[in-house]
């Protein structure tokens, strides 16, 4: 295995049948240069980028390589934790952010995230790993980023397992649950515990909900006689399903059906 092209010490790109992948490992091209070979024993990762392999280079060029290193870990920890390969893609959406929001914090500038309650409530494993990835910043770069950036990362990692969507898919749904959610709060008028199983239990129903209008599935129909009882038994918490549900027809186009908000009342009238 030759060297083909050098991107710092720890970093090269190797070159294939005609295939260029890019290997990693700690030292691997110490003193070394083009055509040199490479020692095996040294490997830690072997990967083909494919669309992002130049953008991906370009990032281990020019990146710290300390912020490099974090990120390869945090991805490798996280890969561990969920017992599930990531998307290639993480390798550079989570080392440019990381990389950015470590300089930006070093910079002085606050790091905010207003979607953190939800993102922990909803993405529970991959804010552990979020959790874990500051903390490992912290100890070996001696960096404190704020627990909002433990949201940041979490849905970053999210979004890189195989079987979700993209991050502006994520984002929006996170951010449509967030505003029904703050209806709710105000028009009930009660400090929520974010902690009860009641609370929880309303975040994943409106997750689920807001899925099955992305991917365009069936709402499950809710016995009429039961969303009449609903409505007059539980006429508060069904007025405010209401508002929420006006609130993102108006601004995303999304519609609920009646079943779907006599469901969200139940939920509601728990947390009541």
């Amino acid at each position: 295995m030759k060297i083909f092209k050098i991107l710092n010490n720890n970093a090269v790109v190797v070159k294939e049948n005609d295939e260029e992948r890019i290997v990693m490992g700690s030292g691997i091209a110490f003193q070394k240069k083009k055509n040199d070979l490479i020692n095996r024993q040294k490997v830690e990762k072997i990967f083909v980028m494919n669309e992002g392999n130049e953008k991906f280079q370009e990032l281990l060029k020019t990146l710290p390589e300390e912020h490099i290193e974090i990120a390869e870990d945090i991805i490798s920890h996280a890969e561990g934790y969920l017992q599930t390969p990531l998307s290639n893609h993480i390798h550079i959406s989570l080392t440019d952010h990381l990389s950015f929001a470590i300089e930006r914090h070093q910079q002085g500038f606050q790091i905010k995230n207003k979607l953190l309650n939800e993102i922990k409530h909803l993405y529970k494993k991959e804010f552990e790993i979020g959790k874990w990835a500051i903390k490992y910043v912290a100890e070996n770069l001696d960096v404190e980023l704020p627990i909002d950036e433990a949201g940041h990362i979490a849905l970053h990692i999210h979004t890189a397992k195989l079987d979700s969507g993209d991050m502006a898919t994520t984002l929006q749904q996170t951010t449509i649950i967030s505003e029904m959610i703050e209806i709710i709060h105000k028009e009930l008028g009660l400090d929520l515990d974010e902690d009860t199983i009641s609370y929880q239990r309303l975040l994943t129903h409106l997750r689920f909900a807001v899925t099955r209008i992305e991917n365009n599935e069936p709402f499950q129909v809710m016995d009429p006689e039961m969303l009449d009882i609903i409505q007059t038994k539980y006429e508060k918490a069904y007025i405010i399903a209401e508002k929420a549900a006006h609130y993102i027809d108006k601004e995303y186009n999304i519609q609920l059906p009646n079943s779907e908000k006599g469901y969200i009342s139940l939920h509601i009238q728990r947390l009541i």
